[in-house]
Parts: C-alpha cells; sequence; structure tokens
C-alpha cells in the first residue's frame, strides 16, 4: 500500500511578508511559488497544485502560467490546479490552457476542476451567482466531453453549442489528467463518479474521519455504475518544523491572519487559540514535527483508505523562506516516515 501513495503539495501563493515584516508584493510571491516548486521537484514529490483565486492575500489568478514557469525549471513533478474554478472560466479555454502545459511539461499536466469556496471569480467574469450549480453541471458535462478527444458535439444553456468542433492543441498522450475536488457535499462525490473521474477530498477542517462516508459513496457509486474503482485524494492544510511547539508558534500568527481576514468577508468570528490547537490536536490541520505530522498523514490515509495526499503549506503571511524548509521536511521526513508506518 505504502508504494502506491503519492505525496504533493498544494499553495494558492498566499501573499507572504518579508524580511521587514511587511507584505511582499504579488509578484515576487509568484516568483517565489515558482522556487517552492522547483525545490519539490527536486526533493521527489509527486505533484505541485496552485489555487485560481482573485482577491488581494492570494497572489495566482492564472496558474497555469505559474505552472509553465515551474515546468520549464524541473523533470518530474505533476503540475495542476488546486482548483480551477470551471463554473467562471471557459471550459474550452481551461482545455487549451492545460493541454499547453501538457505539451510543454511533457505529459505532466494535470487540472483539478472545482466550484471554488470563493465567490470573486464571478462577477469579476460577469457571471450570476445564482446560476453557480447550473454553471458548473455544464460546463464540466462540456469539459468531459473535450477530454475524451477528438471532435466534440455539445449544446448548453450558459455557452454557445459545439458541433464536431475540434479542439487545439491536441494532448500528446491522452487523455488529460482531470479529477473532481469535493468539499463535502453528496452531490459532488456522485456527479465526480458519474463522470468517470478521480475525487479530491478538501478536508480543511474537522476530523477527517468524518470523510469516510463521502468515500464509501464514492466506491458504492462507482461500483453501482460499473465503473471501475478510481484513485482518491485528500487536500489538507499543514505546516512541519523541527518540534510541535515550533511548528505552531510559527504558524499560529498567520494562520490567524489568514482565517480572519477571509472569515471578516464570510461573517465568521476572529480565530482564537485554542480552536487552532484542537484543529492541530484532532482536526485537518496536519501542523509539527516530522513525526508528528507524518503520523497524522498516516491516520488519515488509513481511516479514509486514500492513494494519494497533498499537503496544503502555505498559511497566509507565513515567509518564504519558512515555506521552503517545510517543503524540505515534509519531502525527506515527513513522507519517508509515513511509507514506513504504512508498511508495519
Amino acid at each position: 500500500m505504502s508504494d502506491k501513495i503519492e505525496f504533493g503539495l498544494d499553495t494558492f501563493g498566499d501573499v507572504t511578508r518579508g524580511e521587514d515584516g511587511s507584505d511582499k508584493h504579488q509578484a515576487q510571491v509568484i516568483r517565489d511559488v515558482v522556487d517552492e516548486g522547483v525545490l519539490a521537484d527536486s526533493l521527489g514529490l509527486d505533484f505541485i497544485g496552485l489555487g485560481e483565486h482573485h482577491r488581494e492575500d492570494f497572489a495566482i489568478s492564472s496558474p497555469e502560467v505559474v505552472l509553465a514557469a515551474i515546468a520549464a525549471r524541473t523533470s518530474h513533478i505533476r503540475l495542476g490546479s488546486a482548483v480551477t474554478v470551471l463554473s467562471s472560466d471557459d471550459p474550452v479555454r481551461v482545455y487549451q490552457r492545460f493541454a499547453t502545459l501538457d505539451a510543454v511539461s511533457n505529459g505532466r499536466a494535470e487540472v483539478i476542476l472545482g466550484r471554488g469556496s470563493f465567490t470573486e471569480s464571478f462577477p469579476l467574469f460577469g457571471y450570476e451567482l445564482s446560476q453557480y450549480e447550473l454553471l458548473f453541471t455544464e460546463k464540466l458535462d462540456l469539459f468531459t466531453k473535450l477530454i475524451e478527444g477528438g471532435p466534440v458535439t455539445w449544446e448548453g444553456e450558459t455557452r454557445a453549442g459545439l458541433t464536431d468542433q475540434r479542439i487545439f492543441p491536441e494532448i500528446e498522450n491522452p487523455p488529460l489528467k482531470t479529477s473532481i475536488g469535493v468539499g463535502g457535499s453528496p452531490e459532488s462525490v456522485i456527479r465526480a463518479a458519474r463522470y468517470g473521474l478521480p475525487m479530491m477530498l478538501a478536508i480543511i477542517g474537522g476530523n477527517p474521519a468524518r470523510f469516510r462516508p463521502y468515500v464509501d459513496l464514492y466506491r458504492r457509486t462507482l461500483e453501482e455504475m460499473g465503473k471501475p474503482q478510481l484513485p482518491i485524494g485528500v487536500h489538507s492544510p499543514g505546516y512541519v518544523a523541527e518540534t510541535d511547539e515550533q511548528a505552531r508558534e510559527e504558524l499560529w500568527p498567520h494562520y490567524k491572519v489568514m482565517l480572519d481576514r477571509i472569515g471578516r468577508d464570510r461573517g465568521w468570528p476572529p480565530l482564537e487559540r485554542d480552536r487552532f490547537d484542537a484543529e492541530a490536536n484532532s482536526g485537518a490541520l496536519h501542523v509539527g514535527s516530522p513525526e508528528t505530522v507524518a503520523q497524522k498523514i498516516a491516520a488519515t490515509i488509513k481511516t479514509l483508505g486514500v492513494s494519494r495526499f497533498d499537503l496544503k503549506y502555505s498559511a497566509g503571511t507565513l515567509p518564504h523562506e519558512k515555506l521552503m524548509r517545510c517543503i524540505e521536511l515534509y519531502a525527506t521526513q515527513v513522507v519517508p516516515k509515513v511509507r514506513d508506518i504504512l508498511a508495519e
């Protein structure tokens, strides 16, 4: 089992603080993310995913462009989104951009499609939030036809139809690797199974064990539909330092800045330290020493029976230098320990 597990990283390009204590320019944050991806590749990690956002606290609005920059400086690591907000984008253009990324990276592109937990992209690109569900449903339907390859015929309500339309560039070794990001609704789980796409569970709060029913539902739905069982992965936040105390103390102030910024928009109360510690102790926050984080990741993998774990390693204003050290510890100490635990 342990040899089949894949380990990756995710980041939203959170705007970090520089040595002078002020927020870095978003341009520098993007350059830092490229360096983080290069380090991850050099250390043998399987995947790096970049999230799409359109707000001042996250620098990455065009993941594919940044991924192409990482592709130019790497050889092995797979390159993907985390996630692509398909509802407020055009499926044909998304496919073309990732097909281009696949070409320049020699087949390492991967797109993870989702509805997104942020809604800034809808008014930005002229979409109505009242069509939130319809937009994703229709655009996913079209996208799944695109990844089949060949001429596409499709008709829907939210964009112009296609008749025997070929899409370029074509994938060299099809199909384009595509997954569905699921935040925790049974409908999303069933949708992923119905389209025969792998599922990535975004577990960002609470005990990961509570997602086991979604794993069972996905596998049961695939079986009932006569489809083969497909990979399931997990995306969860975390941070690794030399000791548990160091990891928590370094992460806490920056994690609070991030959650409080988001909370102000959503009506959440400010994050208190006891809630942070509760998430670190028994929730979805994988923070601590390499041993602690490895034990927690292994428990998540075993409890859910998944074959991939992506650590969302960036956290608000946490400095780039800390993130680089986290990546190093994750790749060189955490991942080997997890493999050892799973092999026992």
